[in-house]
């Protein structure tokens, strides 16, 4: 590639996008910080009363639990604020690095091995989160909450709207009675549709809070508040679907399956309301595709090996299932619940 052509890849990336990924950056180290300080804080909590992990609510009066849980809020509210300034293709897939901040900081902190393939898992997901930064769209300039409200309400968005509202309740009101309990891609199937339709409004809102901040009121229009509520109705029955699913299946299986569904659907959601891909050129969106499949790539070997350590002949020794229960937090390894959170990965 020549000069010129670097020129034009780094110009690209604009001050708004900038923004969006610092905050993006900043939410995934908080975030992933929150998982640590908090299981210390569960720790602490459940030497002196009832665990956790058996019903009880003595970590409520643990200090170093509500440090973790004030960290996360942070990591929301600035994940939240990612939206307002960058594309969701960009914002969305770095929710990834906040898995490998955990999976670091327990290796460091709480003595909890991070097995070789970890680590490359690691590595794949900063190359991949790389790809995707460098050749992310430029994040188009709106004016106006009515902007966003035109480009939501357009044949094509609206047909995608309708279609996942449709999904939506056949699922709810269908198959979940029968096969929820048995067949786990019912439930993150509402989760990762519900959460698409969730991100683009959680833009929207927060375009509309941006520009009001920096002097243009939007609370005077309807569609802002109509997209505060649509945000409340997605999020709630968000979270409500997968805490059920977290409830029924191991979250070694729910964390990556939901990262790869609601990530795919939001950025689809986001190429056709926002045209995101309308101003790249076939090369960019492909090299930003192979970057989406390398952060899929670790965090499925993060996920495949939480649980492992390297033998004495460095071979791969998996741990008992419920190795951790017994002490009340469960198989699930905090590095790895990303999902736990509020976040619109």
């Amino acid at each position: 590639m020549d000069t010129q052509s670097w020129k034009d890849v780094y110009r690209g990336m604009s001050s708004d996008n900038i923004k969006g990924l610092v905050l993006a950056l900043s939410s995934s180290v908080f975030i992933g910080a929150s998982f640590i300080v908090k299981k210390k804080g569960l720790k602490k909590a459940g030497a002196s009363g009832v665990r956790a992990g058996v019903g009880g609510y003595s970590y409520l009066y643990e200090p170093l639990w509500w440090v973790g849980m004030i960290t996360m809020i942070v990591g929301e509210v600035a994940n939240f604020a990612a939206y307002a300034f960058a594309p969701a293709i960009l914002v969305t897939p770095l929710g990834a690095l906040s898995i490998i901040i955990s999976a670091v900081l327990a290796h460091i902190i709480l003595r909890e091995k991070l097995h070789t393939f970890g680590i490359l898992g690691c590595a794949l997901c900063v190359v991949g989160s790389t790809t995707i930064v460098l050749h992310a769209p430029q994040e188009r300039e709106i004016l106006s909450v009515t902007e966003v409200w035109d480009l939501a309400t357009e044949p094509a968005f609206l047909l995608y709207a309708v279609v996942v509202i449709i999904a939506v309740l056949i699922l709810i009101f269908h198959y979940l009675p029968q096969y929820g309990q048995t067949h786990i891609m019912f439930y993150i199937g509402v989760c990762s549709l519900m959460g698409s339709l969730s991100v683009m409004s959680v833009k929207a809102l927060g375009i509309a809070l941006k520009l009001t901040l920096s002097g243009t009121n939007q609370l005077i229009y309807p569609h802002t508040w109509a997209f505060t509520l649509i945000v409340i109705v997605c999020i709630l029955t968000q979270m409500n679907y997968l805490n059920k699913a977290l409830d029924t299946f191991n979250t070694a299986v729910v964390s990556p399956i939901y990262y790869v569904m609601f990530t795919s659907l939001t950025i689809l959601a986001s190429v056709i309301m926002f045209k995101d891909w309308d101003r790249q050129n076939p090369t960019q969106i492909v090299t930003e595709m192979c970057g989406f499949v390398t952060i899929l790539s670790g965090t499925f070997l993060l996920h495949k090996t939480k649980d492992m350590v390297d033998g004495p002949a460095m071979l791969p020794v998996r741990l008992p299932k419920h190795g951790d229960e017994e002490n009340g937090f469960g198989q699930e390894g905090i590095p790895l619940r990303r999902q736990d959170s509020l976040r619109l990965p």
